[in-house]
């Protein structure tokens, strides 16, 4: 099994950039898909990027497309979201998670990190 733990939130501007890191502990890594989800306060969770268990496949929500990376490297058991050109509508706390199914719906995510917060003030 994978546990989930995230970091690289913080306070930026708009315009600015984070990149989020996730690190998976667990020799079966590679065989997840990872995705970002995104929860805003007063929303529901947000599918943001997925990306495949190889690497070689990613889907992005329409409002991060041309703005953030989703990418991974499981030599180091870590997936990322590099966030370009953030808006404060960004703002959230962002989840990873790990599917054996290659699918942007989160109630087939069974592997949740605990968050990292990121806020974009204007």
């Amino acid at each position: 099994q994978v546990q989930l733990v995230e970091s690289g939130g913080g306070l930026v501007q708009a315009g600015g950039s984070l990149r989020l890191s996730c690190a998976a502990s667990g020799r079966t890594f590679s065989n997840y898909n990872m995705a970002w989800f995104r929860h805003a306060p007063g929303k529901e969770r947000e599918f943001v990027a997925l990306i495949g268990w190889s690497g070689g496949g990613t889907i992005y929500t329409d409002s991060v497309k041309g703005r953030f990376t989703i990418s991974r490297d499981n030599a180091k058991n870590t997936v990322y979201l590099q966030m370009n050109s953030l808006k404060p509508e960004d703002t959230a706390v962002y989840y990873c998670a790990a599917s054996s199914t290659f699918t942007t719906r989160d109630v087939l995510y069974n592997r949740w990190g605990q968050g990292t917060q990121v806020t974009v003030s204007s």
